[in-house]
């Protein structure tokens, strides 16, 4: 049997080892006879699965009791616009730091609603958003209701390796492209937000983790939907992710604290990334355009350094059932995430296919 493996940062698949979405999803599964596609958000099994779904979610990440655990439907998008609008104050200011496509998305979103800067940015790093830059906490406002990052960059394979020092204002971290990944220092972020078709799951659910004392004042002007407060206190039967999405991540989950918790986790996607950077480091053929002191764990990016070249490669990779390492219209080269359901073997899998390619199309030297 060829194995397929997908390699998109935009999308990732469930491990295929998992048989929970080819089995009879339609067949009665809760107690009241319903299905993970039937079941309505309104009855007792759902508020029960989103419950357990909770209780594993804060066992894996730690997360202290004065955090709330919000899952709402949508993706990255939604909360940029949301953000402003549950966390600015009167004022209205916030700072960004831009190190990405998806930093720059929730900055510009953000100054549709208030005074919003950028603190710091790589923009102007040769190549691009190729590192992450320093700051110190003078950088920022001492007004700044909040400061914004995105903890790691897909398109372009880099990342914080610690958390920027804000004082007192609270940090703000897109964590959508590496949630689950390692564990994480709940205190050192003011809220954290991941959105699940990046790491985890298929598109349709969104993760929001947010301090408790930042839940006061929405813009009067903020859809209910939106409104972190009302979602909260409202409960699962609002406005929540369905049924299917839901379920999937609580037993990915689940999963997750079988194998050991998220320091296990961490092991295997060092392992994998070590494999392909390793082999990046030890040749000449390919670069990766990211900062080593920056790399990303869970997004791999690397060239030959031509586009028409590169763009070979993907077509020929996926000809092999390696899909989606075509480079993004932002980025440096190719991708390769290498997300939870991503096995060793699909890394190893990528690494012998690149050596072919590099032996089989040897650049042209002037």
């Amino acid at each position: 049997m060829k194995f397929v493996y997908n390699f998109s940062p935009e999308q990732v698949s469930l491990p295929q080892d998992m048989d929970i979405m080819t089995t009879s999803l339609s067949s009665p599964f809760f107690s009241d006879g319903s299905s993970p596609l039937s079941l309505d958000n309104t009855s007792e099994s759902y508020e029960a699965l989103a419950q357990t779904a909770e209780a594993d979610l804060r066992s894996l990440l730690n997360i202290p009791i004065s955090y709330k655990v919000l899952f709402m439907p949508g993706g990255a998008e939604a909360q940029y616009a949301a953000i402003p609008l549950n966390l600015l104050s009167d004022h209205r200011c916030a700072d960004y730091i831009v190190t990405g496509a998806q930093s720059k998305k929730a900055y510009l979103e953000g100054k549709r609603y208030g005074d919003m800067a950028i603190a710091a940015s790589s923009a102007g790093y040769v190549p691009a958003f190729s590192t992450i830059p320093d700051t110190k906490r003078s950088d920022f406002r001492p007004d700044a209701d909040y400061v914004h990052i995105c903890y790691n960059n897909p398109h372009f394979g880099t990342r914080f390796h610690k958390t920027p020092d804000t004082g007192n204002i609270p940090l703000v971290a897109d964590v959508s492209s590496c949630f689950l990944s390692e564990p994480l220092q709940i205190s050192d972020f003011g809220m954290l937000y991941a959105d699940l078709r990046l790491c985890l799951l298929p598109a349709g659910m969104t993760v929001v983790i947010v301090r408790s004392d930042l839940l006061g004042s929405p813009r009067e002007a903020t859809p209910s939907v939106l409104d972190y407060r009302t979602v909260l206190t409202e409960g699962h039967a609002f406005h929540s992710p369905s049924a299917l999405c839901l379920y999937t991540a609580s037993c990915l989950f689940r999963r997750m604290l079988d194998m050991g918790g998220l320091e296990e986790i961490k092991r295997r996607g060092e392992r994998k990334a070590s494999l392909l950077y390793d082999y990046l480091d030890s040749q000449t053929y390919y670069t990766a355009p990211a900062d080593k002191k920056y790399r990303s764990m869970t997004n791999v990016v690397f060239t030959t350094g031509n586009g028409v070249m590169d763009e070979r490669l993907a077509d020929m990779a996926e000809a092999e059932g390696l899909l989606c390492l075509r480079p993004h219209t932002s980025s440096h080269g190719l991708c390769a995430a290498l997300q939870f359901a991503m096995p060793y073997e699909g890394v190893e899998a990528l690494v012998k296919f690149m050596k072919r390619f590099a032996f089989e199309n040897p650049k042209l030297l002037i």
